[in-house]
């Protein structure tokens, strides 16, 4: 066994300064280690927290001597200028170097042992043994021979800790801020696999284009609110580790910004020194939140959406139940019926099928003999009922028929914006307009709901049976509106 020195090339008192205000958690000390395995191609990664003392080990590719050097030479451009890993081709994470010498806020020594191919070794800093020195810094290095089967990788282990770590705490950091999905990749806390968290509700995957890269990821919009705020927000990830959960501007959207949940990945963002930012002055800033406003768009749609869903359970019943009693209306009411919505079977005067022609009701034979030339006829009378016309309507439109005569009346709730009709007709489809004011305080109380659909159903139907003034629009309304909610 031979030993020497590693030298630590920077001015340790800025290092401890900036150390320690970067990394005053030791939950950014474990994201730091993890994601430097992730950068040596680990493919596992165990973090292991006993009492006083927490081991990060992985199966990586190791350091050799040269490698330990450059593992010490904090801000170091080796990783930008190698900013892919050699064996998956992995986006490195780490910039600055500094996220190992956290540890001086959090124990007393700290330990780095790796072994690469037929190099192995350790490292220890010592806090006693450096706050007694001059002012040149070494860290003690020792070779060692490796153990028979002892493969590639790096342990990192702090001991004399002096801030306890939760377990699940960790865990959650992990979550948050290492690429715990990439392929290949695991993690574990005291033989627990770390998995991302997979939370219930509709997704919304997305992929916008920047000049500076690409801008996507998924949205979730949460079944039920998320009971701890801190989980609530887009995480936005830099080559897959979080910098920061954002809402966007979408807090102020009240209790729906609760169900926001979510991933970005922007791997061109610029971020700050302690990784808990970006550079928002930056161009690149600029592009992401211009992309992210098109995200937010489809996100209004979408919980709109969701809000309707529930809505439309009230909407339906009033527009069942106001329906029900408008048909009911229309048939004490049959001379005032629209064309085409007179019950089949019903004439003048009450004659029912007799009223049909002056002859009574035709025998077979002579049905059958009219039949012969009838069937052309049939054809053109086809030819001349015209469809109505639909507009586009919403996914959370609702749409009932009044089931009368041969074509019936259609009525649809839709969105229509609260600047737009309070309700309008085309052809024999009714349009009512959920979004109009009136319609949103009537809708708060069930009975009220049912005959406000109730009144403006019969206010379209009143005026489709030709040209009539508008006091005879009216009075036709009153009929209907009196036979139909003469009981309430």
């Amino acid at each position: 066994m031979s030993k020497t020195t590693i030298p630590v090339r920077v001015d340790r008192s800025h290092l401890i300064t900036i150390g320690r205000r970067l990394y005053s958690e030791s939950l950014e000390l474990i994201r730091e280690l993890v994601n430097n395995a992730y950068d040596a191609d680990a493919t596992e990664v165990r973090i292991t927290i006993r009492e006083g003392e927490i081991e990060v080990a992985d199966n990586g590719t190791g350091m050799d001597l040269e490698g330990l050097e450059q593992y010490f030479n904090i801000g170091s451009q080796e990783k930008l200028y190698r900013s892919v890993s050699a064996k998956f081709g992995r986006q490195r994470i780490g910039q600055f170097g500094i996220g190992k010498f956290a540890s001086l806020s959090a124990c007393d020594r700290f330990e780095v042992l790796t072994k690469k191919e037929a190099f192995c070794a350790r490292v220890t800093f010592d806090r006693k043994d450096w706050e007694e020195g001059g002012e040149e810094w070494e860290l003690p290095l020792e070779i060692l021979e490796p153990y028979p089967g002892q493969a590639d990788g790096t342990r990192v282990i702090l001991r004399q800790v002096t801030k306890r770590l939760d377990p699940f705490k960790v865990e959650r950091k992990v979550v948050e801020s290492v690429p715990i999905k990439a392929p290949s990749f695991a993690v574990y806390v005291n033989d627990s696999r770390v998995r991302a968290v997979r939370v219930p509700g509709r997704k919304l995957p997305f992929l916008e284009g920047t000049r500076f890269g690409l801008v996507h990821g998924e949205i979730v919009l949460a079944s039920l609110p998320r009971p701890a705020i801190e989980d609530v927000g887009i995480e936005v990830k830099v080559k897959g580790v979080t910098v920061r959960r954002d809402l966007f501007g979408m807090e102020r959207w009240g209790r729906a910004a609760e169900r926001i949940m979510g991933e970005i990945h922007a791997d061109f963002l610029p971020v700050t020194s302690d990784r808990s930012g970006f550079v928002t002055d930056s161009p690149e800033y600029e592009a992401f939140l211009e992309a992210m406003e098109k995200v937010k768009d489809e996100i209004r749609v979408q919980l709109d959406q969701l809000q309707d869903k529930k809505e439309n359970r009230k909407v339906s019943r009033a527009l069942r139940e106001a329906i029900e009693r408008v048909e009911q209306a229309l048939l004490k009411n049959l001379d005032i019926c629209p064309e085409g919505m007179i019950p089949v079977g019903a004439g003048a005067d009450g004659a029912g099928e007799a009223a049909l022609s002056p002859e009574g009701k035709k025998t077979k034979k002579k049905e059958r003999e009219d039949g012969k030339g009838r069937g052309k006829d049939r054809k053109e009378r086809k030819k001349r009922v015209e469809k109505p016309h639909v507009r586009k309507l919403t996914p959370s439109a609702v749409v009932r028929k009044v089931k009368m005569g041969r074509l019936g009346v259609t009525c649809c709730i839709d969105h229509y914006g609260p600047e737009g009709p309070e309700c309008f007709s085309e052809s024999t489809v009714i349009y009512i307009n959920r979004d109009h004011p009136l319609y949103k305080r009537e809708s708060t109380d069930r009975k009220r709901h049912m005959m406000h659909v109730g009144r403006l159903i019969t206010q379209e139907v009143a005026m489709m049976k030709g040209a009539v003034s508008a006091r005879d629009a009216f009075e036709r309304q009153s009929l209907l509106l009196r036979d139909a909610f003469a009981s309430e």
